[in-house]
């Protein structure tokens, strides 16, 4: 922490001293024009000023600028944003002390999470594709009034490209890059074209993507040495496992996977004030490793000779029907969705010749009504939303020697797994005064499931199906002032809702070696109470400073203990004997954080920003209402971090220094019964480290772009916290742009 201090500090001490330079910027007016702008919050494009909840926006410019590898690198770019990775083909965002199943991810209005969303750490946001994305909205904090059950801590929004109509004629225009980076040997290649007539327009988008195994950093930071050195790897040599010496030992073996992604639109506008669109959307990969579990030891050698993630595979098909000024209300939007999920892992120990293989297909469907009215002062919002969702989980061993097949104990039930999730809202902004704007919403939903367990060969539950028939509210009440059109001041009361899913209800999985989580269909809706604080404040034309500080009173947490199954703290599962645990509303927490942004102009074409945030949390272990309540630390909880940078722009040339921080997690804030990965971190938790990049653009001409960059300049050894890989050394890249 020490040694990060002064990164911090001159970092913000810059922002503050560039207030007193000229004022330019090195967005185009465009961007800063759609920066104001926020879609996610209500569902319908308003100004950021009149809405009390912190968002962030990035645009396609700034996308494209940033320039990165996945859609997990895009978040973490952000600044307010923190990424887990289990491996390379990883992601799993934590807002505000949040993760996965409490974290809602939306694409295009559709919702992404699903029954199966677990609570630990989820990648589903790497099968989207930033190289087509319009925009990109964080939500920080409670989103349930809006988007229902799990927004917690908050909400990613992804907005893909649009096709674009022709004002005449047929028009024909695209953009295409290939990129490429050192430390993983990442080859992408990118196309989209777009095909334009006056009423009818198509875009298709194609990515394709290689990384190789991921090279970490050589050189040591806040430790005296590196860490995490992969110093050996498991082969399968001449029909049995061997474990063999890395030539290499800061290339992390067996992380490397491929992907593509496919994007097709159809845009008809059949009349000036309705238009429809067909949204199709792919995207699949080549088996995932899970490097963190490929490095579990065991005795002298490894724990496991096999464990990856199958192919993950995402189909998504929307119909948006959208009306504007028709009737009695301004706008009508219907979202009819279908989308096709297939996750799969496939695990087997060290020496063993048996592979399991659980296999688990999702389908959802879903559909959304919204209504929009503005009433003189009062803009009123009501919709409905409807999502049935269901999956088939199959199991079988094989044996890697021989072909022969044996059943094997599913992750889910081995019958019916349905949820059925219906809700309507109403959120209202109220312009009381030029200074005063109030933003309030409610939201009442029910969520039925229901899960059957046909076999009992490998466990006897003591029940053979678990139900659930969930009524839910969730509501907002924010009010805006702002004395002066430099200074805005937001107070937002809130509650949310998390219904527990069938992946919280039912799921059989090992959390580690001899520790096994088994079902308890008794647990109830987790919810929370939430405070927002915010201000903001613009210093002339050269410095906006935003503040947000919150505090969440988190009811029923659901957290994974030790349990009681069938009388018995321990069972065998997998051939192993394991600690029995169970998801229980046993616990409640308090959470509470800070977070700042700053902006500030030196000179004209010369920006600087930095970002900083700050989350606390602690869960009780005893009643909050006896009189010394004791605490321990909260999971999913990082360590202070941030970003900061200056950017340079003229017509032709654009370049950027950046500094990405974290602090240190120290184990005594780590919880023993977490999902934070303390295994994978050192003796004394997960070190601090801040990294240097830079990176530059050139456009040779309207059509002709080259970018190149290097990150991790000083090629640190580190991993971002609850991480169980490392992240990257030094990369160097670079990407050619043309468009057409």
């Amino acid at each position: 922490m020490k040694k990060l201090l002064p990164v911090i500090a001159i970092s913000f001490s810059i922002n503050i001293l560039c207030a007193q330079k000229t004022q330019t910027t090195s967005d185009t007016t465009s961007d800063k024009q759609l920066e104001t702008l926020v879609i996610s919050a209500n569902k319908t494009a308003e100004d950021r000023r009149y809405v009390a909840q912190p968002i962030q926006v990035l645009t396609a410019n700034r996308i494209a600028q940033l320039n990165t590898q996945t859609t997990a690198d895009l978040l973490q770019q952000s600044g307010n944003v923190l990424v887990q990775r289990s491996q390379q083909g990883g992601g799993s965002p934590i807002l505000r002390g949040f993760e996965s199943s409490r974290v809602v991810l939306v694409i295009d209005g559709v919702r992404m999470n699903n029954l199966i969303y677990r609570s630990g750490h989820l990648q589903n946001v790497m099968t989207t594709d930033q190289s087509i994305l319009q925009r990109l909205e964080i939500l920080q904090g409670p989103a349930s009034t809006v988007y229902g059950s799990d927004a917690l801590g908050g909400v990613v929004h992804l907005y893909t490209k649009n096709p674009i109509l022709s004002d005449g004629g047929v028009k024909i225009h695209g953009k295409a890059y290939t990129r490429y980076g050192s430390a993983n040997q990442e080859k992408t290649g990118h196309v989209d074209f777009n095909i334009g007539l006056k009423n009818f327009a198509s875009l298709t988008s194609f990515t394709y993507s290689d990384f190789g195994d991921l090279r970490m950093g050589k050189k040591a930071q806040t430790l005296d040495t590196v860490w995490g050195l992969r110093t050996h790897y498991q082969a399968f040599i001449n029909g049995k496992d061997s474990l063999v010496k890395n030539n290499d030992p800061y290339v992390q073996r067996s992380s490397g996977y491929k992907q593509y992604d496919f994007l097709q639109k159809f845009l008809y506008k059949s009349s000036s004030n309705v238009s429809h669109i067909l949204n199709l959307q792919a995207s699949t990969t080549s088996n995932l490793p899970r490097y963190d579990r490929l490095t579990d030891p065991r005795g002298a050698g490894l724990n496991q000779g096999d464990w990856y993630y199958g192919p993950q595979k995402r189909l998504m098909g929307s119909y948006v029907l959208d009306i504007q000024n028709v009737g009695f209300f301004d706008g009508i939007k219907l979202n009819l969705n279908y989308q096709n999920i297939e996750e799969s892992r496939f695990t087997r120990g060290f020496g063993s010749a048996n592979r399991t293989g659980r296999v688990e297909k999702v389908t959802v469907l879903g559909a959304n009504l919204d209504f929009q009215k503005k009433i003189e002062a009062h803009q009123v919002r009501l919709g409905l939303d409807f999502q049935a969702g269901a999956v088939k989980s199959k199991a079988e061993a094989v044996n890697v020697l021989n072909g022969a097949i044996a059943p094997a104990s599913t992750r889910y039930p081995d019958g019916d797994n349905t949820q059925l999730n219906m809700a309507a809202y109403a959120t209202h902004t109220w312009k009381m005064t030029d200074k005063l704007t109030l933003n309030d919403g409610l939201r009442l939903a029910n969520v039925q499931q229901k899960s059957t367990f046909l076999s009992q060969s490998f466990f006897k539950f003591p029940f053979t199906k678990a139900t659930q028939n969930v009524v839910d509210w969730s509501g907002n009440l924010g009010l805006i002032y702002q004395p002066t059109t430099a200074l805005r001041f937001s107070v937002l009361g809130s509650k949310g809702y998390r219904v527990p899913n069938i992946d919280d209800l039912t799921k059989v999985f090992d959390t580690r070696r001899g520790a096994v989580v088994v079902p308890n269909p008794n647990i109830k809706p987790e919810e929370t109470y939430n405070l927002d604080l915010g201000m903001w404040l613009k210093i002339g034309e050269k410095l906006t400073w935003e503040n947000s500080f919150f505090m969440t009173s988190f009811q029923n947490a659901i957290v994974v203990s030790k349990f009681i199954f069938n009388g018995q703290d321990s069972i065998v599962y997998d051939g192993v004997k394991s600690v029995v645990l169970a998801p229980q509303n046993n616990r409640k927490a308090i959470l509470m954080g800070y977070s700042t942004n700053l902006k500030a102009t030196i000179r004209e074409g010369v920006t600087m920003s930095a970002t900083f945030n700050y989350t606390r949390g602690r869960i009780a272990i005893s009643e909050i209402t006896s009189n010394a309540p004791k605490y321990k630390p909260l999971d999913h909880i990082p360590p202070i971090y941030g970003r900061a940078g200056i950017q340079y722009a003229v017509a032709k040339f654009d370049a950027e220094f950046f500094i990405n921080y974290n602090g240190w997690k120290r184990l005594a804030n780590y919880n023993d019964e977490g999902e934070d990965n303390q295994q994978y971190a050192t003796k004394d938790g997960m070190p601090s480290w801040w990294t240097m990049n830079i990176r530059a653009g050139y456009a040779f001409s309207e059509n002709i772009k080259l970018q190149v960059g290097v990150e991790n300049l000083a090629d640190i050894n580190y991993r971002v916290f609850a991480s169980g890989i490392h992240a990257s050394g030094r990369n160097v890249y670079a990407t050619l742009r043309a468009s057409f």
